[in-house]
């Protein structure tokens, strides 16, 4: 399986990446095959609209209930919030991937 070239994001969420801000998103096993120093073009998750570019910089294991204040600050939602939507979006797993990249 070769390196994922595209990742997508909600919408709202597309100004804190583009402003160098939000340097990280979790994700579940069947989107973690990003690939250290690799390029990835970045779209919007409502409209696959293209934002930009970014260079993954790891992947690493999250356990659900490792998720703290920087992820909550990270994805602009309170911390109260973000474990309640990430248990919505991914809600038969406790094993995540912590995927950090930089602005290209």
């Amino acid at each position: 399986m070769s390196a994922p070239t595209k990742i997508t994001f909600f919408e709202f969420l597309t100004p804190l990446i583009t402003a160098g801000k939000k340097t990280i998103t979790i994700r579940d096993e069947s989107e973690s095959h990003y690939v250290p120093g690799t390029e990835v073009e970045v779209f919007t998750l409502e409209t696959d609209k293209k934002v930009c570019d970014i260079r993954i910089l790891s992947v690493k294991p999250l356990k659900f209930d490792d998720i703290n204040e920087f992820h909550a600050e990270q994805e602009a939602i309170e911390l109260a919030k973000l474990k309640p939507l990430i248990r919505e979006i991914y809600p038969d797993t406790d094993a995540l991937f912590e995927i950090s990249y930089e602005l290209i």
